[in-house]
């Protein structure tokens, strides 16, 4: 019998055979199972060797890392991510990932482990949009550990699995907007409607001071963003994209208010913040949510979250005639995809005018009916 010319095969007494080849890193490597005949394993050592000719070799002992400890690693050696971020990651990993991947090796999981995974979350009623960010951040762990060596291909293969589809919010009417800002705390009406009118979100707003504002020209200038973590602690920092660092018009209309809350209740100097808490202190979400609670039961509407503010105010804009550019600045979005939702709603209502318009023409367009002859008296015709 010749012998292999690369690794080599041996029965063992289960009857079963075990392949044995020498790796590239000087190291006699077993096959990580055995074979049920001495052809398959041949076989496979067949295409190990050609994965050895073609650099296509992975060192086994890398992937034997947990994914607990690599997930972790993963994290930290991030130091750019903020501080939400971080605590989003962290909690993802904690909740959703670990207790299902934990001891697993990352060479160990495979697609119909995560598939499994998903549903399971799915089934046991996470939202679909976190169970959607959790299987971001677990094919973003896999590509890494792709770049690094462990795995060869990422397992996370699922279409659309990482897409989040959150439920249409609704849009407020004008009538609506100016009767919750009527309605809530009086040194929050113009957070309701810089919110709504300028297209803020919650941490520009609470970020915003004195020297962002130019009162005289009309605008604001964005360059700062706060995020409060679970430790109470809030940072300010830039926004998240240098699309998000921009100049915002405010509408004439509301200048006059403003300019008498920076008078009332913003802060003093040009550090100030425009808007602070009930005693003074820095704006945190805990003190505006029982206000935010308040004035919707006032104002008799329900359902709505704060950022629907800033969702409606995009959509007027975009129903005002705004390009896709124009709602792209205004917003801070650096790419097409949320502009084009409200400018896809522009269009739809501009074709439900041009329906109304369209119908009113067919009524003028429609052909007289001829009036009826007059009749004599006696009848005899005119």
């Amino acid at each position: 019998m010749s012998k292999r010319r690369f690794g080599r095969v041996r029965k063992l007494p289960s009857g079963r055979f075990q392949a044995r080849y020498p790796g590239p890193d000087g190291v006699d490597r077993t096959a990580p199972h055995t074979f049920p005949t001495k052809k398959e394993a041949e076989i496979w050592l067949t295409k190990k060797e050609a994965e050895l000719l073609a650099g296509d070799w992975l060192n086994p002992d890398l992937g034997k890392v947990s994914f607990k400890e690599y997930g972790a690693a993963w994290i930290d050696e991030r130091p750019g991510l903020r501080p939400k971020t971080v605590q989003l990651y962290e909690d993802l990993l904690r909740i959703h990932l670990v207790p299902t991947f934990g001891n697993c090796a990352m060479s160990e999981i495979k697609v119909a482990n995560i598939r499994r995974w998903r549903k399971q979350l799915l089934d046991n009623g996470v939202e679909p949009v976190t169970v959607a960010k959790a299987y971001r951040l677990l094919k973003a762990i896999f590509n890494t550990a792709v770049e690094d060596g462990l795995i060869k291909s990422n397992p996370c293969t699922i279409k659309k699995a990482g897409k989040e589809e959150s439920p249409e919010r609704p849009v407020l009417t004008m009538k609506q907007v100016f009767t919750l800002a009527g309605a809530i705390e009086p040194r929050f009406r113009m957070l309701i409607l810089l919110a709504t009118f300028a297209s803020l979100r919650w941490g520009e707003l609470a970020a915003l001071q004195r020297k962002n504002l130019d009162p005289k020209a009309g605008t604001i200038r964005v360059v700062g963003t706060t995020t409060e973590l679970k430790d109470g602690s809030v940072t300010i920092g830039p926004p998240k994209s240098e699309a998000g660092k921009r100049i915002v018009s405010i509408p004439a209309t509301l200048l006059p208010d403003l300019r008498e809350h920076l008078e009332t209740y913003a802060e003093k100097g040009e550090h100030g913040h425009v808007f602070v808490g009930p005693k003074g202190a820095r704006l945190r979400r805990a003190d505006f949510t029982r206000a935010w609670a308040a004035a919707l039961k006032k104002a008799k509407l329900s359902g709505f979250h704060f950022h629907d503010l800033r969702h409606t105010g995009n959509t007027f804009a975009a129903q005002s005639g705004a390009t896709l550019r124009d709602l792209m600045t205004r917003m801070g979005h650096s790419s097409t995809r949320a502009a084009l939702i409200y400018q896809h709603t522009a269009m739809e209502r501009d074709r439900a005018i041009a329906d109304a318009l369209g119908k009113l023409a067919e009524e003028a367009l429609k052909p007289e009916e001829p009036e009826p002859e007059e009749q004599d008296p006696d009848g005899s015709g005119t």
